[in-house]
Order: C-alpha cells, then structure tokens, then sequence
C-alpha cells in the first residue's frame, strides 16, 4: 500500500515542480494578458456598437434609411425604393425601338420580346414605389404591391416612416396582411406625421375580418379603401359598429370604399346602422357588392327623417338631462346653495307683490289711466332693480322671471335644443318647463359651433313616434352592380324627393342639404324605368358639375 501510494505520488509530484513553475509563469502571463487585450479591443466593439437598427438615426430620405436599417436586421435581399412610374413613361420603350430604324425586323422583334419580359420581371419585383412632392421631392405616398410584409417589416418601417414629415397616403395592395400584423401596422399610425390621412388595404383578406380597428375613435384615417377585401356581412356588422353607436361616434373619417366584396342586405343594414348617428362620413361606396331591395330600403330610410328606436329615445333623454346638469354646474348660481332657498323666498315674495300691484293697478285703470300708467313704470323699474340686485347676489337659473327675459332678448338667431314640438321652431318656447328651466340660452350659444349629436337635433313628434330629420350629411352613395330591383329605387326616389324639397326650402343656409351623386346603374332593373328616371331627373341639378356649368355660362 505504501509503494503504491508512493508510486502515484511521486509521478505526479516529481514533474510538476518543473512544470508548474514554468506554467506558472505562463498562467500569470496569460492572465494579464487576458486582462489587458480587453482593453484594446474595447474600442472597435463600441465603434461597432452603432450598426444595430435600434441606435441608427434616420434622416428622413426613406431610400437611404430603409436600406440601411434592412442591412442592420440581416436582410441580404430586400425591396428597393423606387419612384412611382407615370403612364406616360409607359411609352418610352416604343420611341426607343423607333430610334432604331436600321435593324432588321427579326432584331427588332427580338429586341421587343426580350424589353417586354424584363420589364414584366422589373414590374413584379418587391419594391417601395414612392410618389414625390413635385418641388421639395419629399415623399408624399408610399405605394407596396404584390409581396408579403412581415412583421419585421413593419417593425423597420415604425422607425424609418415617423422622419417622414410630409406622408399623406399608404396604399397596400396585396400584401399577405394577417390580423396580427395588421394591428402592427395600426399601431404604426399615430408615430407618422400628422399629414398621414389616407390608408388603401386593398386585396387583403383576413380570418377575423378586424378592418374596424381601423375606425378607432383615436384613429387620424379620414380617407379609407377596403375594396377587395371578402367582407361579408359579419365585416359590414364591425364596420357599422364603428361608425357609430349610441354611446361613441367615429368623426375623422370622411370616405369609406368598400366595393368589390360580399356585403348583402344584413351588412347593409349595419352599415346603415352607423349611418344613424354618424355625421362625418361624406363618401360611401358599396359598389360590386350582393346588395338587394331590403338593404337599400335600409340605406335609403336614414337619409330622411326616420323613428328613434326606444333605446335612442332613453338615449336623448339622458343627454338632455346631462346637458343641463352641465350647464347649471357652470352657472355662478351653483356655487352658493345657501343662498338659494333666500332667493326662492325673495322670489316668492316678489310675485306676491307683482300680483297685488297689478290687481291695483287694474283697479286704477278703469278711473284714471295716467296715474296707472305711471304707477306701471314705477313698477317695472322697481323690479328691474330688484332683479339686477339679485343676479348679483346669486340668483339661481331655474327662476321664473328672470328666465323670461333672456329668451325674449336674445331668442333670435340662437341655436336651442327642443324637446317636443320643435317642428313650428319659433323660439324657446316649449309646453315641457320643467324639462327646459335649466337650459341656459347663453350657454347653448357658446355651444352652437361644437359638433352637435344627432339625438339633440330638433325632432318632430308623429303619433307619440320620435323622428329626426336623418342624415343629409352623407353627399355620394355608390350602389353600382348590386341586385337591386325597382322596389329599393321607390325607397331612393323617396328619400331623394325629400332632400330635394328640403334643400329648397333651406337655400340660404350653409348647412347641409343631403346626397349630391347617387350611383345606381347597372342594378336588376330597367334604365328607362320611371323611378330610375325621376331619380336622375331630381339629382341631375343637385350634381356639382351641373351646377358649375350655368355659373360659367353667367360669366361667359
């Protein structure tokens, strides 16, 4: 045991004193050796540290920032920034070929085919096209057709898109969208410029049909082209929702396309739906759709006066109730409650004594009119300075004399919000006090400009039935190429008529007076049918061509 025990202990030990002393060396040698290489390497690692994405600062020429960020994710192969091509360059290679009159038409024909098939190939490249300002040359739209955007592409254009101050327009056309990068790229939105207000997904088709998250009410979207997308009624459904409900209304966007798809009369009627209580949209196209005679009727009901539902009147009274909790909270009367009870007790009096007085003073008339006369003045200076007296100390809106006075003086011209028989719109004056006691006139006049909901228009009763006037801000509908038949066009022709007579009556005003174009041709109907007829007949003067026509001949 002991020279075994010797033996290993020796093999080991007798070579590693040489050995240790001389790897000794070299360990501490190495150590500090790797010590001090960090240190030199140190600073070509930060001068490198510059070339990822993240720390790269764009400069606002998009060709230069989208390459260079590509090439710092990895991207070997990716789309190049190119102008957007014009239809008259299309021609240029049939002046080249003509340029060249001295070859023989085999080389011509030759030359020809082999021109066409790599301008085919150019064409259908992945590329960025771009349209320029035709004087800064900054970047106006962007345009990317026909090849799949992933979301690390999205991730690049979220850096290089904001530098782009004057963008107005995003056109995707076929570019393999899923709902997960569509959600990427709506977030994508609010970091670009605020000149950004046209968006084109186009060819499109998505499982979950989420285009609506497109309608946010934070969304800066004012023009919006969904064509070709497969929307179907379930889409349409979303879509109306976005418009508009009864608690939130969208009020950017001013046109909505949404043609070549497979909306049919329940879509419609969604869409008609959000048409209700939307008064923004100004361009609706439901062109090449499955369209037929209910939801045209549907569409064509909201732009005349239509019934509230029951829900919508709940609706109306509620805004009006909180309308008024508003405006008695702004009043100065609210801030002091003590002094309330005393001033209804001032009040009380005074129509005690108003009412004495006027019994006397009936009874002075019948004898002597002069000194009635002059007792009446004395009265109604008496009271206007009590009524001054008491608006300074806090006289609460909700009196009676003092709320008879301001409609009176300032009654004309003034916008009010009527809760029942406002179709005669003479003034203030309603049956319902209890109701209007607490809408100030002021107050509804600082209002006046903001955007009004159209549960606060003035509404007209019909055997006990609400209606309001429906929407006349919506100037172009396009139906072309559905399945409408002539019952729908008596349901236009309706509505039609109505706005014609009402844009008549309401000439010298500047508001708005209903549809301007309505496209129904190409529908299952006859075009010499009477109603289609009419129809253009009444929209034929309605049509802004039409009408600049007789003002250049006035000029003329």
């Amino acid at each position: 045991m002991s020279g075994e025990a010797s033996t290993p202990g020796a093999s080991p030990r007798a070579p590693r004193p040489g050995t240790q002393k001389s790897s000794g060396t070299v360990t501490k040698k190495g150590d500090r050796g790797a010590k001090e290489k960090p240190v030199l390497v140190l600073p070509p690692v930060g001068e490198e540290e510059p070339k990822n994405p993240e720390e790269y600062q764009c400069t606002g020429v998009l060709e230069t920032d989208f390459a260079e960020l590509c090439t710092r994710s990895g991207y070997t192969d990716f789309p190049k920034v190119v102008t957007r091509p014009r239809p008259h360059p299309a021609f240029v290679p049939s002046a080249s070929m003509s340029e060249k009159p001295a070859q023989d038409d085999q080389r011509l024909s030759a030359s020809c085919s082999l021109n066409s098939l790599e301008s085919k190939y150019v064409f259908f490249r992945p590329t960025i096209q771009v349209e320029l300002e035709p004087e800064d040359k900054w970047v106006k739209e962007i345009y990317i057709r026909g090849w799949r955007v992933e979301e690390r592409i999205l991730g690049i254009f979220s850096k290089c898109l904001p530098t782009l101050s004057q963008l107005q327009a995003i056109n995707l056309w076929k570019v393999g969208l899923t709902d997960k990068t569509l959600s990427t790229f709506i977030a994508l939105l609010p970091l670009c410029a605020p000149t950004l207000r046209k968006v084109s997904l186009e060819g499109n088709p998505l499982p979950e049909q989420s285009y609506h998250k497109l309608m946010a009410a934070d969304s800066p979207i004012a023009h919006l082209s969904l064509r070709n997308n497969n929307i179907d009624d379930h889409g349409a459904q979303l879509l109306g929702q976005a418009l508009s409900t009864l608690r939130s209304c969208n009020r950017t966007l001013v046109s909505l396309n949404l043609a070549f798809n497979h909306i049919g009369d329940a879509g419609a009627g969604y869409i008609a739906d959000g048409l209700r209580l939307n008064r923004a949209l100004l361009w609706l196209s439901l062109a090449h759709n499955r369209i037929q005679d209910q939801g045209a009727l549907k569409l064509a009901e909201v732009l005349r006066p239509f019934e509230l539902t029951h829900t919508e009147v709940v609706e109306r009274r509620r805004l009006l109730l909180e309308k008024g909790t508003q405006e008695r909270s702004r009043s100065p009367s609210s801030s002091r409650p003590g002094d309330s009870k005393t001033d209804r007790e001032k009040n009380l009096l005074l129509q005690v004594n108003s009412a004495a007085l006027a019994e006397k003073t009936d009874k002075t008339q019948t004898t002597k009119t002069p000194k009635g006369l002059s007792k009446k003045k004395e009265k109604s200076g008496g009271e206007s300075v009590r009524k001054e007296e008491k608006s300074g100390s806090g006289q609460s809106p909700t009196q009676g004399t003092p709320k008879k006075e301001d409609p009176m003086k300032s009654g004309k011209g003034k916008v009010t919000i009527p809760e029942q028989k406002t179709s005669k719109g003479k003034g203030p004056k309603t049956g319902n006090k209890e109701k209007r006691s607490f809408l100030l006139e002021s107050e509804l006049v600082a209002e006046a400009t903001e955007t009004v909901n159209p549960l606060l228009e003035p509404v007209e009763h019909r055997d006990g039935k609400v209606f309001v006037p429906g929407n006349k801000v919506l100037l172009h509908l396009n139906l072309l190429r559905n399945r409408i038949t002539e019952v729908g066009l008596e349901g236009f022709l309706a509505t039609v008529q109505y706005q014609a007579q009402f844009s008549k009556s309401k000439s010298p005003s500047k508001g708005p007076v209903g549809l301007l174009r309505l496209s129904l041709a190409k529908n299952c109907f006859s075009p010499q049918c009477p109603a289609y007829a009419t129809i253009q007949e009444l929209m034929l003067p309605r049509a802004p061509v039409t009408k600049a026509r007789p003002r250049e001949e006035e000029t003329t």
